[in-house]
């Protein structure tokens, strides 16, 4: 899938998110916050202008989520922007159980905030043995490269590849390489390398 699809699987299928920001103790918080709309400039979500969540993310202008359904799951990490009205109607259209919620003129309590430049992941275990795992990107963030890569001190001894949960690793080449869309990140292949050569990065 590309990466409008992964924003299309968390609004219309998985929806609701875990969101964090930090309180005002310093400390990480969470909510759970649905996901209302998405198009190729992110995600749109809403929150009450009288809410301390509301505070948080005009203060912060930055958030972590995480939705997951069925085995599959969306992270993102990012900045955010708060576009006011924009999109309101828009949103308690596709989402028409919002109108129950924030009925009539109520709704003028609410402002929109866009995640629109954002890095994460895509993960699915759905198929136990044979996990997927995906790179997202929404604008232009910075470049975050993670996982673990083998680099040229591999002598080809396999060891990875024999203490590997989802057996990814292409042992017919040397270096060996590590399949990262498939990689669980356990760490198993750096932990038995007798020469070092598997390097965690991120």
């Amino acid at each position: 899938m590309n990466g409008n699809n992964y924003l299309k699987l968390l609004v219309e299928n998985l929806h609701s998110a875990t969101v964090a920001t930090i309180g005002s103790d310093g400390h990480p918080q969470t909510r759970t916050i649905d996901m209302m709309l998405w198009d190729e400039q992110g995600v749109y979500f809403l929150t009450a202008k009288g809410k301390a969540f509301y505070a948080q993310l005009m203060e912060q202008r930055y958030i972590a989520l995480s939705a997951t359904k069925d085995k599959k799951s969306v992270s993102l990490r990012g900045k955010i922007q708060n576009i006011g009205s924009e999109k309101l109607d828009e949103i308690f259209k596709k989402n028409p159980y919002m109108q129950a919620i924030y009925p009539g003129d109520t709704r003028s309590a609410l402002e929109v905030f866009h995640l629109y430049e954002a890095s994460g992941e895509y993960f699915d275990i759905s198929v136990p043995s044979h996990v997927t795992r995906d790179s997202i990107v929404i604008g232009q963030p910075e470049a975050v490269v993670s996982g673990y890569f083998v680099g040229s001190a591999c002598i080809g001894c396999k060891l990875c590849y024999s203490v590997c949960p989802q057996k990814c690793i292409d042992i017919s080449t040397k270096p060996v390489v590590i399949d990262q869309s498939r990689c669980l990140r356990c760490g198993r292949c750096e932990s038995i390398c007798p020469e070092h050569a598997i390097e965690k990065r991120g």
